[in-house]
């Protein structure tokens, strides 16, 4: 389980597991991508981030304030071969991203001043790790409210560790099996599922996912 006392001690070549060097970003490199994102923030408005996966049921950082919002245009999908954290290089699972169209909908945190940038570099060592996400600022719905600009990391489509056979029938297999020293890659996935319920947000390929992850662990 990923919390943020490990986060901060983290020694990235290490501590997720064995990551191939060439993969890994150095802590220049996520200062650089930090501080060119937030040089494109939109008009010094408070800084917003999306959690659509684990942000969800495990932030970890600290925020102000939470709420219920959509983003449009881009949709989950379990893309991104995963070798560190819930899987290995000899047993990979699946990491979840987003990909272009459709739309998702999670919980929009709104970070505190004050701690702003001690919070964005810890969230840069847990999303950009290996640089399989780009940072965005995109518009969110929030549910009863204003729409915001907000962090969102996306899928990023040159990648290597991306993949392009994202149906069921290949991903749940992996999912099922894959492990490392944060969990399962299971567990990811239900406590996803649960954290959707939790809020009366739907997800059917999600949902189709978790039942063909539990099947195949259940032996039906």
């Amino acid at each position: 389980m990923l919390t943020r006392d490990f986060l901060q001690k983290a020694d990235c070549r290490t501590s997720f597991g064995c990551i191939e060097e060439t993969l890994l970003l150095t802590p220049q490199q996520r200062a650089d991508s930090l501080a060119k994102t937030l040089a494109c923030r939109p008009n010094d408005s408070p800084v917003w981030v999306f959690g659509y996966g684990s942000l969800m049921w495990n932030p970890v950082f600290d925020a102000e304030e939470k709420s219920l919002a959509t983003l449009n245009g881009w949709h989950r999908a379990f893309c991104l071969r995963l070798t560190a954290g819930r899987g290995t290089e000899s047993q990979p699972g699946r990491m979840l991203g987003l990909k272009p169209g459709g739309s998702t909908t999670g919980l929009a945190y709104r970070l505190s001043e004050a701690t702003l940038q001690e919070e964005l570099e810890l969230l840069w060592k847990r999303e950009m790790l290996t640089g399989c996400y780009r940072p965005l600022w995109c518009e969110l719905l929030r549910h009863g409210g204003e729409p915001i600009s907000a962090l969102v990391f996306v899928t990023n489509p040159d990648h290597p560790q991306v993949e392009a056979d994202t149906c069921i029938q290949h991903v749940a297999p992996l999912i099922a099996q894959a492990s490392g020293p944060l969990g399962t890659n299971a567990q990811y996935l239900f406590a996803l599922e649960q954290e959707l319920y939790h809020y009366g947000m739907t997800d059917d390929d999600l949902t189709a996912l978790a039942r063909q992850v539990w099947k195949l662990q259940s032996g039906y």
